[in-house]
């Protein structure tokens, strides 16, 4: 997994060094973030040398690993065309990592992960270097403690495999249990950073989707099959290394699947995608006879001060968007000024309620400017709502009406929010 950009800091540090090397050094972070990463680094660190000062190293030891990371770099090779998605990323080194921790000491897998994170970014695609360190800091101390927590219930887990299908069941059922630990263990560590980068960001995001987390479901499980080959027989690793490829080519593509219906700047759905869906519901509610509304948001043009870059007011005004709506509502991006937001189960007057709150919102916001300046509180928006009614039928009358209610808005001073069918009294247009 990697780590989610994080944004550069411009009220620490400055002038200890150049604006352009903070934003791409962890020193651009945010001060949570940035000491968060640090300890978190520091932590890893520290558990590798004293797991390196209780171990007892042995040649096959040493064997087994060159051979579990030889063919966790095949898996990395092998899919070295598929684009690794920006920000945070999921792969199949999990199912390589877990038979390390299980069958050798933990020393061996706190350390793999710098192996892989080397590799990929040397092969598939280079990022910020701090973002693959504490990726691999993360994982390394998460399928560590799955490690300890094997090796402290079962001291030699080839060596004393046994027979019976009583022990075999015990621990299959051991290793999977260390299989979740690892997963949780790193997957917490990595999405707390990004967390702290993006408090908006939704926990569903974070786990990348329904198939993302099959995949991780089905690599834990191959993990453990992996591990039960090598301790029978390292031979039979043959047999598992197609299946980790698959794995790897799968988890690779469910997350590009995942990241093209996001748009990359606000982290909504991209527009294709937003109308996809709200298709559906939109269908489906003219059905059931529910109500829905379309709220269509415009930024205003600025005046006074010194303007935000537009990137930046459209990632701010996003993040109002996805923690001022429901659960059930849908954001997404509709233009490179406008965003939109389907209002599950809410009619015109709710939705317009609703809109104005987040249009007051939007205006209290103070974006930074530039890392020499302070804040530019003259951002606003302009939203145009519209419901389902009796000649508003499909997604497509929706929009049309939302962007009319959206024109009145404009026109009546902007910062304002209209609904449609109720244009102002008295304008003159």
């Amino acid at each position: 997994m990697g780590l989610a950009s994080g944004r550069p800091n411009t009220r620490l540090g400055r002038g200890d060094r150049p604006p352009v090397v903070r934003a791409h050094t962890v020193w651009g972070l945010r001060p949570h973030l940035r000491s968060y990463v640090i300890v978190v680094d520091a932590a890893a660190l520290i558990a590798i040398g004293v797991a390196a000062a209780f171990t007892h190293w042995r040649a096959r030891d040493a064997v087994l690993y060159a051979l579990l990371t030889g063919l966790g770099a095949i898996t990395v090779e092998a899919s070295r065309r598929l684009r690794e998605p920006a920000g945070a990323s999921k792969d199949a080194h999990g199912l390589w990592l877990l038979a390390i921790a299980i069958m050798l000491p933990p020393f061996y897998v706190m350390t793999a992960p710098i192996v892989a994170a080397l590799l990929t970014q040397w092969r598939v695609r280079q990022t910020l270097p701090h973002r693959r360190v504490f990726s691999a800091a993360a994982v390394g101390l998460g399928y560590g403690a799955a490690s300890v927590i094997f090796h402290a219930v079962w001291a030699h887990p080839s060596e004393l495999l046994p027979d019976s299908q009583t022990g075999l069941l015990a621990w299959g059922l051991l290793g999977a249990a260390c299989a979740i630990i690892g997963w949780l263990a790193s997957t917490l560590l990595v999405a707390t950073a990004i967390r702290l980068d993006d408090p908006a960001t939704r926990i569903g995001d974070l786990l990348g989707g329904p198939a993302s987390l099959g995949n991780d479901a089905a690599e834990l499980c191959v993990g453990v099959l992996i591990a039960f080959c090598v301790a029978i027989s390292p031979i039979l690793l043959l047999f598992a290394l197609p299946c980790a490829v698959l794995l790897q080519h799968s988890a690779r593509q469910a997350q590009l699947g995942h990241a093209s219906q996001t748009d990359a700047l606000t982290g909504l759905l991209s527009p294709v995608a937003w109308r996809q869906e709200a298709a559906v519901r939109v269908a489906r509610a003219v059905r059931s006879g529910a109500p829905q509304a379309v709220a269509l948001v415009h930024i205003d043009q600025r005046t006074g001060g010194q303007p935000a870059g537009h990137s930046q007011i459209l990632r701010e005004i996003a993040k109002t968007l996805a923690t001022g709506t429901g659960r059930y509502d849908l954001a997404g991006r509709f233009g490179r000024e406008e965003l939109v937001i389907l209002l599950a189960r809410t009619g015109g007057p709710e939705a317009l309620c609703i809109a104005d709150l987040l249009r007051a919102r939007i205006s209290e916001l103070a974006i930074p400017a530039s890392p020499q300046a302070g804040h530019d509180p003259h951002v606003t928006v302009s939203i145009g709502v519209a419901a389902l009614g009796d000649t508003i039928t499909d997604l497509t009358d929706l929009l049309t009406a939302a962007d009319a209610a959206l024109y009145w808005a404009k026109r009546s001073g902007c910062n304002s929010v209209r609904l449609a069918g109720r244009p102002p009294a008295g304008f003159q247009g």
